[in-house]
C-alpha cells in the first residue's frame, strides 16, 4: 500500500502519449486527442499542475456523461473580415480554442486584428498555450474564457461568478515571449484540487466551504474567492459580458436563477490576435519587449528577493527543468489516472 501512495515522475513524451491514448480509447479523434494531450502536459511542464493531467479523469467522465462531444460539428454562424463566432457544439475547450486561434490569426494577417468568439465549448484548460500561438506568429495574443459560476461573488456566501482567466502574450527577441496567464480567482479551483491530491493546506483567504465560511482545508473548500475582492469579481463579470452575452449563451444569470439548463457545464471564450507588422516593424517591437523586460528586472530588489521576474519567466524555467528531469505527479493524481485508464485498457506510462 505504501508503494502505491508514492509520487511518480514521468517524461514529457511518455505522459503525452499516455494522455492522448486515453482520449483516443474514449472515442476522440487522433488529432484532437493529441492536441488535448499536448496542452495539458504543457501545463504540467510549466508547473501549472492544476491544469495538467490532473484534469484528465474529469474530462473523461464528462465524455461518458455526454457533456463533452468527442466529434463536434463546428460551424461559423458569423464571419466578418476581422471577426467570427465559432459554434463549438460542446467540443473539448482545447480543440475549440485551437480552431478559434487559427481563425483569429488568419484574420489578423489581413485585417491587422482578428477576433474569434467561441460559443458552447467545455473546459478550456491552460489558455496561455493559445496566446503563445499568436506570439509565435509575430502577433500579440489575448485569450479569455468563462464558465458557469464556481467562485464567490464578493460579499456573497455562494458561487456567483466564474474563475474566468485571461492570458496575454507578446513576442520577444532574445528574451522569450512575455506571457501573463491568470485567473480572476485568488487561486483557481484546479489549485484547490491539487492541494487535495498533495495533502497541503490552502492559504488564508483562498476559498470558502459549503456554508460560505473561510477555510484552509482543501477537503472542505468548495468555492474559490475573487482575486482582490471586487477587482477580480468585476473582471469576471465583465468577461461574461464580452463573451457569453455576446454569443447569446449566458452562463451566470441562468445558474443563479436556477434555470433548467443553468447548471449544465458549458464555457464560452474569446481569442484576439493583433498583427504587429501592420503597425510597425516586428523586430523593433520584439527588441523593445526585451528592453522592457530587462528594465523591470534591473529595478532595486526588495528584502528577501533574489531576482525580479517578468510574466512567463517562472514557467519557462520550470519547463526547461521538467523537460530534462521529468514531470512529477502526486500520488493522488496518479491514483485517479490509474482508475481512469483501467476501464479503457490503457497502460500507465513508464516512470523515471
Amino acid at each position: 500500500m505504501l508503494m502505491e501512495m508514492i509520487d511518480r515522475t514521468v517524461t514529457e513524451s511518455a505522459l503525452t502519449r499516455f494522455t492522448a491514448s486515453l482520449f483516443i480509447a474514449a472515442g476522440v479523434p487522433d488529432s484532437d486527442a493529441d492536441l488535448i494531450a499536448r496542452v495539458v502536459v504543457w501545463s504540467n511542464l510549466r508547473g501549472v499542475d492544476s491544469h495538467g493531467v490532473l484534469r484528465v479523469p474529469g474530462y473523461l467522465a464528462r465524455l461518458k456523461n455526454g457533456i463533452n462531444n468527442p466529434t463536434p460539428e463546428f460551424t461559423i454562424p458569423t464571419d466578418l473580415p476581422a471577426a467570427a463566432v465559432l459554434e463549438a457544439d460542446r467540443a473539448f475547450g482545447q480543440v475549440a480554442l485551437g480552431r478559434a486561434s487559427a481563425i483569429a490569426i488568419d484574420k489578423a494577417s489581413t485585417a491587422g486584428i482578428g477576433l474569434c468568439l467561441v460559443r458552447r465549448s467545455t473546459h478550456m484548460g491552460a489558455i496561455g498555450y493559445f496566446a503563445l500561438e499568436a506570439a509565435a506568429e509575430g502577433m500579440a495574443g489575448i485569450v479569455i474564457n468563462v464558465s458557469r459560476p464556481n467562485m464567490a461573488y464578493p460579499g456573497a456566501r455562494s458561487a456567483g461568478l466564474a474563475t474566468s482567466p485571461i492570458a496575454i502574450a507578446v513576442p520577444g527577441a532574445a528574451h522569450a515571449p512575455l506571457m501573463l496567464d491568470m485567473a480572476t480567482a485568488t487561486k483557481s479551483m484546479g489549485k484547490i484540487q491539487l492541494a487535495r491530491d498533495t495533502g497541503e493546506p490552502l492559504g488564508e483567504g483562498w476559498a470558502v466551504d459549503a456554508d460560505g465560511n473561510p477555510t484552509t482545508d482543501p477537503q472542505k473548500a468548495v468555492i474559490p474567492t475573487a482575486l482582490g475582492g471586487h477587482k477580480g469579481g468585476g473582471l469576471s463579470l465583465m468577461f461574461e459580458c464580452l463573451t457569453s452575452l455576446m454569443v447569446g449563451n449566458p452562463l451566470i444569470a441562468p445558474f443563479i436563477e436556477g434555470a433548467p439548463d443553468g447548471r449544465r457545464h458549458s464555457q464560452n471564450g474569446l481569442v484576439i490576435a493583433i498583427d504587429i507588422s501592420k503597425f510597425g516593424d516586428v523586430g523593433d517591437y520584439a527588441r523593445e519587449v526585451d528592453r522592457l523586460a530587462a528594465a523591470i528586472k534591473s529595478l532595486p530588489r526588495a528584502d528577501g528577493v533574489d531576482e525580479i521576474l517578468v510574466p512567463g519567466e517562472r514557467g519557462d524555467r520550470v519547463l526547461d527543468t521538467r523537460r530534462v528531469s521529468g514531470i512529477p505527479l502526486p500520488a493522488g493524481t496518479w491514483k485517479r489516472l490509474e482508475e481512469a485508464a483501467k476501464p479503457l485498457g490503457v497502460e500507465m506510462p513508464e516512470t523515471i
